[in-house]
């Protein structure tokens, strides 16, 4: 007997089947800048999108005042737990976004790397969090644009 084929994400458009892209974003501690880009891409996206997020070094809990500055735009953090990047979650990935992860992030050819420079919002206060994921909203509004073309009527 054999295996049956393993299923791919897809979406009907307009009749043909389309591939839904896979973006992980990884930073170190998986705490913070990672965790606030993984929740405003899902939000944004609308399910169009795969979204991971991981730590090279993963903390033990999300950062308090990321979660609280997430609240504050409706996204609900905090049953989310930092994880640890694995070289399986960069080869699933489409996108594969850098916040300050180093080195340490797999390198894979064909792979898209993007490499967001963001403060981190470690020990940080809350309005200082605020404009982190302010900055991280603008980007994964374009990021939105560009993965998920709008619809046409």
């Amino acid at each position: 007997m054999s295996t049956p084929p393993q299923e791919e994400d897809t979406t009907m458009t307009q009749g043909a089947t389309a591939h839904v892209p896979e973006v992980l974003f990884v930073c170190v501690h998986n705490a913070g800048r990672s965790q606030m880009a993984a929740a405003l891409l899902a939000h944004r996206a609308a399910g169009r999108v795969r979204v991971r997020s991981a730590g090279s070094e993963p903390a033990d809990r999300l950062n308090p005042a990321v979660v609280e500055a997430i609240a504050e735009v409706g996204l609900d953090i905090s049953r989310e737990f930092p994880k640890p990047l694995t070289g399986e979650a960069v080869l699933a990935a489409d996108v594969v976004i850098t916040m300050g992860c180093g080195d340490a992030c797999p390198i894979y050819p064909g792979k898209r790397y993007l490499t967001w420079e963001l403060d981190d919002p470690a020990g940080q206060p809350l309005e200082a969090v605020r404009r982190i994921r302010d900055d991280i909203d603008s980007r994964v509004l374009g990021l939105v644009a560009e993965l998920v073309p709008a619809e046409t009527a």
